[in-house]
């Protein structure tokens, strides 16, 4: 998932100068004043216009919303009332407004659909946007306000809602910095800045390194294993020859290894993969990578901590560097010996076949479908027909929804958009209420960031009277004109986590912005997600959707079965890819100040190492100069989040098992428990609540097949 809050983690320092474009201040007043981003938008839901929306547009609004923001700062900051939970915190959830709505629609496309000219007003923005937040966080007379009212806390006699509210501000002041001497803020300002251009460098470098590095392949005879289908898909016209082109997705592994039967086309779009952004060229992060664990681990020390997974665990669940490592630590064994297991079997399996080599990565997909269809009889060409995006859309992902929230959703074709591959939805409660808008983007496109990700353009806020405005982002390939897009099931599985991440979004239902929706611990945010996936197997749900695209006849039984036992097949490599990157990224960010690192791949041997997953055949999910999540998308010392979550998923589907499964009145108890409640109180108690006894890794051990 993909979020950025505007009160809690960007912003914007000093007014930009209008100077030296050549147009004088008239003519910038009118070009403001006719700005399509400058105005509350007149579609539903104020959803945003981009058949009016142009790439000029957004440098100029994103300016005044900056300037109107910091006004509204220092009118706060410099109030001469006394400090009052309305004039204060209040005061600054209603701060922004015009600043949300452009960046919403900004932070929109330059993820998806971005080009050049966004590239460079993004990185140019950056680093004021973290400036921005330093005006607020680093703000002394806004920290003694917001102080004032936390040390009156027991006698304001505030609802719950407003209590955590005063409670979030005060701890994400602290842990800004707002304590710091008037000398470090303004090293950490100046820190703060210069993370967040390099953070945005990197996402534009990875963006253009991952489209340099595409497999280009002229002969189609090394291409056999892939379907008609995915040829087509492939084929481009390149000086006058027919070649294909193998994109890269955003993980080390690449789907088309599990079908491409020449091993060195396999190896060759492997090195693709793991070299990417590593060559030495204009698109080579390492340089970058390593200035950025620079800062953090000086920005921790700044603020008396260890190191900087010390500091951003502080308000996540897990709370410390030690308890997510002692938690992935306890995974480590059982994942390993079930690794070397799966290993063992795939290389008797290239033995039986005479290959006469050692298994390397970019033999194992291949190797493990060939060992999966032998175990379960399952080909994932055989399912995928099953699989049809739409299908598996609307009477899949939507219909798990409508069953458990009573949720449902109306297409509308009036709603602009920016791809012709989107599509927008109305969403309504069961007595008719409105509860916001939902659009999805599924296909790769080459101006599109590696992933899948859940974000929004407008937050729900009873506050602010607004309803959420939601979208979800894939990279699914996109199939030849005029061919439906077969999903793998790992396709499947990832349009319904995302949709859980859109559910918590939408089915938010909090007055206060900062503590609506998605704006919880890391920790706690893939909950939703996670638990979604599991409706994608339930019988009632999978019958519903996995349907043959042509004839429309339910997967048959036996295969549906297959499916099933299927699923937990080749999980030590899974999970152990996984531990692998979360590791990684915590060996990142506990390095101290005095830690030199000259070799990006020597660090990553080593802390693989320190760790016990190096293992040859299975390399982490996502490699130190590609691993976009920790480096651009806000999960640094984060990325153990999933397995934590996990736990946490496993469990509470547990208690879905244990009373009746896939019921509407199970659904409304998760919604009001867990959906709605953004982070209106202490998630640990809000599980506990929800599940009636504290977190258990157990069934997420049986769900992986880790134990019987």
């Amino acid at each position: 998932m993909r979020k950025i809050n505007l009160i809690s983690t960007v912003a914007l320092a000093i007014i930009m100068s209008a100077c030296g474009n050549g147009k004088s201040a008239h003519q910038d007043d009118e070009a403001l004043k006719n700005n399509p981003l400058m105005k509350e938008s007149t579609l539903p839901y104020h959803a945003p216009d981009f058949a009016a929306i142009e790439n000029s547009h957004f440098k100029p609004a994103l300016e005044a919303g900056i300037k109107e923001k910091l006004a509204e700062i220092e009118a706060i900051a410099n109030n001469p009332e006394p400090p009052t939970f309305e004039n204060t915190l209040v005061a600054l959830e209603k701060s922004g407004h015009t600043l949300n709505r452009v960046y919403g629609i900004f932070n929109m496309l330059t993820g998806a659909n971005t080009n050049p000219e966004l590239q460079a007003v993004e990185e140019e923005i950056a680093p004021r946007m973290a400036s921005l937040s330093d005006a607020i966080f680093l703000n002394e007379k806004m920290f003694q306000r917001v102080k004032s009212i936390y040390n009156q806390l027991d006698q304001l006699n505030l609802d719950a809602e407003s209590r955590r509210l005063v409670e979030y501000y005060y701890e994400r002041f602290v842990l800004a910095g707002a304590n710091l001497s008037p000398e470090d803020k303004e090293k950490m300002k100046k820190l703060n800045e210069e993370e967040a251009l390099l953070r945005t460098q990197f996402a534009n470098r990875l963006l253009a390194a991952a489209k340099k590095g595409a497999l280009v392949v002229e002969d189609k005879s090394k291409l056999k294993g892939l379907s008609d289908a995915e040829l087509e898909a492939l084929k481009q016209e390149r000086d006058g020859k027919t070649v294909y082109v193998l994109p890269l997705l955003n993980t080390t592994q690449q789907p088309l290894f599990s079908s491409l039967d020449d091993r060195e086309t396999r190896r060759e779009l492997f090195l693709k993969s793991v070299s990417r952004a590593s060559q030495g060229d204009e698109n080579d992060t390492r340089e970058i990578i390593k200035r950025i664990a620079s800062i953090r681990a000086e920005q921790a020390q700044l603020l008396g901590f260890k190191n900087y997974a010390e500091w951003n665990l502080k308000d996540q669940m897990a709370q410390t560097p030690e308890a997510a490592n002692k938690f992935m630590a306890e995974l480590v064994p059982a994942t390993v010996a079930k690794a070397k297991k799966e290993a063992q079997e795939l290389q008797k399996l290239i033995d039986r076949e005479g290959g006469n080599f050692k298994l390397e990565p970019w033999d194992w997909s291949y190797y493990a479908a060939k060992l999966q269809k032998a175990k379960y009889d399952l080909d994932e060409n055989e399912i995928k027909p099953y699989f049809e995006l739409n299908r598996v859309l609307e009477d899949g992902v939507f219909f798990a929804a409508t069953k458990l929230y009573g949720i449902t959703f109306k297409e509308r074709h009036d709603i602009p958009v920016y791809s012709d591959d989107m599509r927008v939805f109305e969403i309504f409660n069961e007595d008719g209420s409105a509860v916001g808008l939902f659009y999805v983007d599924y296909f790769k496109r080459d101006n599109k960031a590696g992933g899948a990700w859940m974000s929004e353009i407008i937050g729900q806020s009873r506050l602010l009277n607004q309803k959420p405005v939601i979208y979800n982002v894939c990279n699914f390939p996109k199939p030849a004109e005029g061919e439906p897009a077969l999903l793998t099931y790992d396709n499947v599985t990832t349009m319904f986590h995302e949709f859980g991440h859109a559910l918590h979004g939408l089915l938010s239902d909090q007055k206060y912005p900062s503590l609506a929706g998605t704006n919880v611990s890391r920790d706690f945010v893939e909950l939703p997600s996670q638990i979604n996936e599991h409706w994608a197997l339930y019988p009632e749900v999978f019958n519903n959707y996995a349907k043959h695209y042509k004839t429309g006849e339910p997967m048959p039984k036996e295969l549906v079965d297959k499916v099933v036992k299927a699923s937990k097949f080749n999980q030590g490599f899974a999970l152990a890819e996984v531990l692998a990157a979360a590791g990684l990224d915590m060996q990142w960010h506990t390095i101290t100040t005095d830690t030199s690192i000259d070799d990006v791949e020597a660090f990553e041997k080593q802390a693989l190492e320190n760790i016990n997953l190096l293992i040859p055949q299975i390399p982490p999910r996502y490699s130190s100069p590609y691993f976009l999540h920790i480096w651009g998308h806000g999960y640094a010392a984060g990325y153990y989040a999933y397995l934590w979550a996990e736990m946490l998923d496993n469990d509470a589907f547990a208690w879905f098992m244990e009373n009746g499964g896939l019921t509407r009145e199970n659904g409304q108890r998760f919604r009001e428990m867990i959906l709605s409640r953004g982070n209106s109180e202490d998630l640990h108690k809000m599980f506990v609540d929800f599940r009636g006894k504290e977190p258990d890794i157990t069934p997420m051990l049986k769900h992986r097949g880790l134990i019987d």
